[in-house]
């Protein structure tokens, strides 16, 4: 009879824990997407702003965005010594650029600069938001009780 209990509590802690890994997974592929789409944005903002709209093409950021993000994953997973994997992928991130947005090194990093000043602009107004959003519905929930 315990043998039993025991092997129905192994049977639901193991399908619990494929549950638990399944959810992990769908949540880093959200993750991704969500932030693949907001780097395309704000790569195609910044590049229309410093290359102009005939060499920034949506299609372009998005693999500005795709490559950048995959490339930084694997040398920050892969490489042991940060400094050296964030400043390979400060390199890659521009040559992406350079290449895709058809301008210098100079340009690149004036693309850089602008995403993320878009970007952190972006990150402000949603915490903004966000924090607003809670407190109103924090206010509206007290009021109600």
């Amino acid at each position: 009879m315990m043998y039993a209990s025991l092997i129905q509590t192994l049977g639901r802690l193991r399908q619990e824990f494929w549950i638990r890994i399944a959810g992990n997974v769908m949540f880093g592929v959200l993750w991704f997407i969500i932030e693949l789409l907001i780097l395309t944005l704000v790569l195609y903002i910044a590049g229309r702003a410093v290359v102009g709209e005939k060499r920034a093409k949506i299609s372009d950021a998005f693999i500005v965005a795709l490559l950048g993000t995959v490339l930084s994953s694997l040398f920050t997973i892969f490489i042991p010594y940060g400094l050296i994997a964030v400043l390979l992928s400060i390199l890659v991130w521009l040559l992406l650029i350079k290449r895709l947005y058809e301008t210098s090194w100079l340009g690149a990093l004036a693309v850089g600069i602008l995403a993320i000043m878009i970007f952190i602009a972006i990150l402000f107004l949603m915490a903004l938001f966000l924090g607003v959003l809670y407190g109103a519905l924090e206010w509206f929930t007290l009021s109600l009780a």
